[in-house]
């Protein structure tokens, strides 16, 4: 008798990305850990801001959160 195999979950990803209560995929922007000194205030300012991902990335980022 086959059993299923379950699908596990992308650790990485479950700790880069988080779900809103809206289903919608959010992520921290890239570019703020280091070498922030040559930035300007604008873009440390909107380097703070959460970022949505959208389409196919999306898609497939969902599918491994709740594998």
């Amino acid at each position: 008798m086959a059993t299923k195999v379950k699908k596990k979950t992308r650790k990485a990803v479950t700790k880069r990305f988080k779900e809103s209560g809206t289903g919608k995929i959010l992520h921290k922007k890239p570019g703020r850990r280091h070498l922030a000194a040559c930035k300007t205030r604008k873009q440390k300012r909107r380097l703070r801001q959460t970022a949505e991902s959208t389409g196919n990335i999306a898609r497939s980022l969902a599918d491994q959160m709740h594998a």
